[in-house]
């Protein structure tokens, strides 16, 4: 792990996302900038590949099929304290008028994930300095 400037840039991330679109758009820009990008489309595959091969840092969206972003979180922080986790999700965010990213549900989801372990949480769509910024100490738990 390295930092550039205010970046911290780790070397292996994963991305548990079912959207893919959204999976597929985080790994192309982490790849892009020299990251080693593996992903999952489920929270059951995500963490099995998470035991198998440990990453830096973890992208997880929340709400997912086969054990959601919280049950990953939870399941990964219950073995692995000092685990990067970094949760995203643009759950709750439509309603009749369109995308809503501060909407309550969206706030409940990220809530939730922070309480759960996540060092950082986001609503999606994602910036790439969002995705290239990370926590510089792993044992902090608490979106910021």
């Amino acid at each position: 792990m390295f930092q550039h400037g205010p970046f911290v840039k780790a070397e292996i991330e994963r991305v548990i996302d079912d959207d893919p679109e959204v999976r597929d758009s985080i790994r192309q820009v982490l790849s892009r900038v020299g990251f080693d990008v593996s992903t999952a489309d489920n929270g059951e595959t995500g963490i099995q590949a998470f035991y198998e091969r440990p990453p830096d840092v973890v992208i997880v969206d929340i709400i997912m099929p086969r054990n959601n972003g919280i049950e990953v979180i939870r399941k990964i922080r219950g073995s692995f304290p000092g685990a990067r986790i970094v949760a995203i999700t643009g759950g709750g965010n439509f309603g009749l008028f369109g995308y809503k990213p501060g909407t309550l549900v969206t706030e409940a989801y990220l809530a939730s994930a922070s309480a759960s372990g996540a060092v950082s949480c986001y609503t999606t769509p994602l910036t790439s300095r969002q995705l290239w910024t990370r926590p510089a100490d792993s044992g902090q738990a608490g979106c910021r």
